[in-house]
């Protein structure tokens, strides 16, 4: 059985994300559909001791109609990676694993990134290897699979070999079974559910960026996150 999973590239994503990555034998980032204004491309959350705050790279769409994700640039006007390298040195003060990824993440956040997709997909890559996880990953953008919404979909499965699209439960409001069905290939509902694991400020926020996981788990990461080792215990009080 060979799975396909198919996701719009996301900033510093949540585990959500890669759980498909762990689970797909091959991963495509959707980067040639429209760019979702106040989205996930662009930002993400983290927690505070006051709850989850935004991580936001700003981003130029002005005059746009209708742009692809691959076709934004980041606002670079101002010092914005800086500030939520201090934000998250902050935040995370206490953390036991974050002196061993913050250093990385900075080189990342420090690079003259002009098009948002690259800065996005640098980070995955980052937090991959970060997280031991590999498989092939491939942009729809470089591909020449074309089509509708669930047919081009369709197409990239088959264009992959795969017999199974493995996808998220938003989906379930657009995705055309029938036309799946009519290919031969079958729909893996991801149902994900989510850990538990030691945070820092107070009782146990989820659907965070994967960074939240990373910074307070450190190497187990991935174990946690695939549901392979057994859901930690939430609050402060964990990390003693």
């Amino acid at each position: 059985m060979t799975t396909l999973a198919v996701l719009q590239p996301g900033y510093l994503p949540w585990l959500g994300f890669f759980d498909q990555m762990q689970r797909a034998d091959h991963f495509v980032f959707y980067d040639d559909v429209q760019f979702d204004k106040n989205g996930w491309r662009n930002r993400n959350r983290v927690k505070s001791a006051s709850g989850p705050v935004w991580l936001t790279v700003p981003v130029r769409h002005k005059g746009l109609a209708k742009p692809r994700i691959m076709d934004i640039d980041i606002d670079n006007s101002r010092p914005w990676g800086k500030k939520q390298l201090n934000t998250l040195s902050q935040l995370y003060a206490r953390a036991p694993f974050r002196d061993l990824y913050l250093p990385g993440l900075g080189e990342v956040l420090r690079h003259p990134w002009q098009r948002l997709v690259d800065l996005d997909l640098a980070l995955i890559e980052r937090m991959c290897g970060w997280l031991g996880l590999e498989r092939p990953l491939h942009r729809s953008s470089e591909l020449g699979v074309g089509g509708g919404q669930s047919g081009r979909l369709v197409a990239l499965c088959q264009h992959f070999g795969a017999d199974t699209y493995l996808t998220g439960d938003s989906a379930r409001d657009y995705l055309d079974g029938d036309l799946f069905a009519e290919a031969g290939i079958g729909v893996e509902w991801q149902n994900y559910q989510h850990p538990t694991y030691p945070q820092l400020h107070g009782g146990f926020v989820p659907y965070l960026s994967t960074l939240d996981l990373l910074f307070n788990v450190g190497p187990e990461s991935l174990a946690l996150l695939a549901g392979k080792g057994a859901s930690l215990g939430g609050g402060e009080g964990n990390h003693d």
